[in-house]
This record gives C-alpha cells, structure tokens and sequence, in this order.
C-alpha cells in the first residue's frame, strides 16, 4: 500500500499528508529484527526512498548508532541547508505501527489533550482542548495560563528540561490561571484522545452574503464522510465564499486533503491539476503522480476561499492551501504566515514500527511547491487566544469577513511566535513547531 503522508512536525500525529495508492518498488524486507536488523533496515530504506537519497553518504557503519532512530537522525542531517545552516528535513521519524494506525485511522492518540504557545519566555497559554479529553475533564480550557506543574513553576522547568518534557509522565498536576485571574490546581491522567476533525461548522451571514465557515483539526480519514454533509449544507444555502479555519492544523493523509480540494474546486476546475507528487530520481518514474481536481456531487462554484492559518499551519494545510492558488477562486491566508512544509513521507513498516521517511515533494497545477519559510498571510491578524476560535470576535475570523466584504484588510499586527503541542515523549516526532521541532517539538 502506497501510505503517502504530510506532516508537520508541530502537531504529533495530526498533521500529515497522506495519500493511499500503490508505490512500486518497495520496502526492503527485514530478516529479522534485532537492533542491528533493524538499523540495516532504515538504512535501506533511506538509500531506496529519501527524497535526497543522492547526499546520503555511501560509507555509513550502523555499528556507530546505538537505534535505527539514531541513524534516522544523522541520516536526515543529509537534506539540503534550510538557509539557517540547518537542514531542511525536519519531518523523518519512527513511531510505532499501532499508534500510526490509530491516529490516521481512527483519530486517536493517548495523551492530555491540549496545545499550549509561549506568550513570553514563562507565561505559556493553553491555545486548543480536544472535546472528550482528560484536559477537558480536567477543567483545562483555552485561554487558561499554565502556572506550575507538580509544583514547578514553568520558569524553573524551562531553564531545566523544558515544558514538553515536563509533560512526558502520565499523570500530571497542574496549576492554572484562568483569563480572569483565579487560580486552581486539578490532576490529569493521560488517556485515549479521540479528535474530533471538524469541531464546527456554520454559515455565517455577511451582510447578506452567506459564508461558509469550517474548522478542519486535521485531515485524518475521519473527515471524509463529514465533508459531505458540510458542503451539501453550503451547496444548498448558495455559498461560494468560504473560511476554511485551519490554524492549528498540521497536516495528516494527502487522500483528504485530495478530498478537500475537490469538495472546494472540483466544480470550477475539474480535470486541472491539483497537485504533482514528485519523488526522487531512482522512484520518479514509478511513482511520480498528478492528482486531478474531480467533481463531487456537493463540489462547490467556489469564487472565493481564505485560509486562516498560524505557523502551526502545514504540510496538508499548505498542500490545500497551494493547489487551490491556481484555481479561478481568489485565495487569500489569513492570520500569519504558515509552517513551510511542500515535502511528504511514505509509510515503511517493520519490525511493529513504522519508518516515514521524507520520500516526495508536492507542487501545485503552476509547478510552485518551493516553500520551506512557509507560505505568507495576505492578511495579518492575531490569534487570540482568549476568544473563541471561529467567534465572530475573533481577529481572524473578523480579517476574513472584512475582506471578503471589501476586499481590503482591517488593520492589525501578529505577534511572532510558535506554538508547542502537549503529547507523550513517544509522540514527539510526529509533528513539530518551528522552526526548531528537535528542541521545541511536542503535540496534543
């Protein structure tokens, strides 16, 4: 199975493309699965599929590596320079086989069920609670200031491991301050999260224009039989301008992001192109692909689409976000710029895990795919945390309106930052923040 995957390193496992199909050509088999075995096994599977298998050195001893994570790591040091003399392959990792399969399939992941951002060097802001999660439970809610954890003040835990490590035991205790001031302390035990992929959505009433409105968590397979009901709603109530609020969203399976763009401009551009998967020169001919735009029966006569989006916003998001851009719809980004992640993995399994190697990078229908630094928001705006995501208050949603009422944007300035996603130290590599996800990454 072809198991195509964008992810951003911000959000752990919630945040990939991914995209189902056949790839030729594949996995080196493992004869057995001993460390040694194993790190063989990566080694392979680099050298056979990595989008830049042509800087991998060809004199490497995996005796050097105590695990094939690694030898994973020192193998992705080979990408090319991100222009910070760091390289730009921060999206290769290793997780386990039953938790890649419970996220992507089933939206699930064991943790506390929120994400935070640093609004100054201690003050650290709960920005999303997953419905249902040991956070929610808990009384955790978005807004909330994190004080201490099992009595450590955040500035004594950042000069030490950092926050997200801090959050690796599974129960923890917190202590928080809620927007008005007051103060509580609550325990939390981690446990199966199950999100929720399209938290809300509605249609909006600008100045007699209807607005379709849709918060998209990630794009997981969960999502596929949602859309239709979303968009036939759209479809039915005249809509051709929509928000698609992907501000936290990291990425996930490229077969939804697909889904998405047919649902948004499979009526004014069917049979153009979507996206190319372009994989490197030993697997191009193979696998190389180009994905059409298709019609579906609620696809929408889009005119025009903003993104609202954060740094937090990447690989699917921005896939969605870039296909649509050659489309006859105007296509603006609200909020701030996004995470920059135009690269996908695909799934090798071995051993009860799973290796996502970087193996393709994606463009869209004018052959653009180059956006490491991410793509910019046309209309700044501010995420704040202490409105409802998608209020009519809420800055972004506020830019969005505005200018699709007047084509111009409200004045307003964002404040610089990355957000950091609260997750087990098992999770970590799914998903990172930016610009540095080997120091800064964490996840729900």
């Amino acid at each position: 199975m072809r198991n195509l995957f964008l992810v951003s390193l911000a959000l752990v496992l919630a945040a990939c493309s991914s995209s189902d199909g056949s790839i030729t050509g594949g996995p080196i088999s493992t004869n057995e699965c001993s460390v040694t075995g194993q790190k063989q096994f990566v080694l392979d599977a680099m050298n056979a599929w990595y989008l830049w298998n042509d800087q991998l050195p060809t004199n490497v001893n995996i005796d050097d590596f105590a695990t094939p994570e690694d030898l994973l790591a020192f193998l992705s040091e080979f990408s090319p320079d991100d222009g910070s003399g760091n390289p730009v392959d921060r999206f290769s990792f290793i997780n386990s086989a039953a938790a890649d399969q419970a996220f992507f399939g089933e939206g699930q992941f064991e943790g506390f069920g929120f994400s935070f951002r640093f609004e100054s060097a201690d003050d650290a802001r709960l920005t999303r609670v997953f419905g249902g999660s040991p956070a929610a439970g808990g009384g955790l809610a978005r807004g909330q200031q994190i004080l201490s954890l099992d009595g450590r003040t955040v500035a004594e835990i950042e000069a030490a491991e950092g926050l997200s490590a801090a959050l690796d035991p599974t129960t923890v205790e917190f202590t928080m301050r809620e927007p008005n001031g007051n103060e509580f302390t609550t325990t939390i035990t981690k446990a199966i999260v199950t999100i929720d992929p399209i938290p809300q959505h509605r249609i909006i009433d600008n100045n007699g224009t209807p607005v379709g409105y849709m918060e998209l968590a990630t794009f997981i397979s969960t999502a596929d039989p949602r859309f239709q009901a979303v968009f036939t709603e759209f479809l039915n109530a005249g809509v051709q301008d929509v928000i698609i609020d992907l501000r936290y969203n990291g990425g996930g399976l490229v077969s939804t992001a697909e889904l998405l763009a047919d649902y948004l401009g499979g009526s004014i551009a069917q049979n153009f192109t979507f996206s190319e998967t372009r994989f490197n020169a030993d697997r191009a001919a193979a696998n190389n692909s180009t994905e059409p735009f298709e019609l579906r029966p609620s696809s929408l006569s889009l005119a025009r689409l903003v993104i609202i989006a954060t740094q937090s916003t990447a690989s699917a998001s921005e896939l969605v976000t870039n296909g649509l851009e050659p489309t006859s719809a105007e296509v603006v980004v609200v909020g701030d710029r996004t995470f920059g992640k135009p690269v996908g993995q695909i799934g090798l399994e071995f051993c009860e895990k799973i290796l996502r190697p970087t193996a393709f990078q994606t463009v869209n229908g004018d052959g653009f795919g180059d956006f490491f630094d991410g793509l910019p928001a046309d209309c700044a705006a501010p995420d704040d945390i202490n409105v409802a995501v998608g209020d009519l208050a809420d800055p972004n949603v506020d830019a969005a309106l505005t200018w699709l009422s007047t084509g111009a944007c409200p004045g307003s300035s964002v404040t610089p930052g990355f957000e950091k996603l609260a997750v087990e130290a098992g999770q970590r590599k799914l998903q990172g923040p930016a610009p540095s996800w080997r120091q800064y990454a964490g996840a729900y």
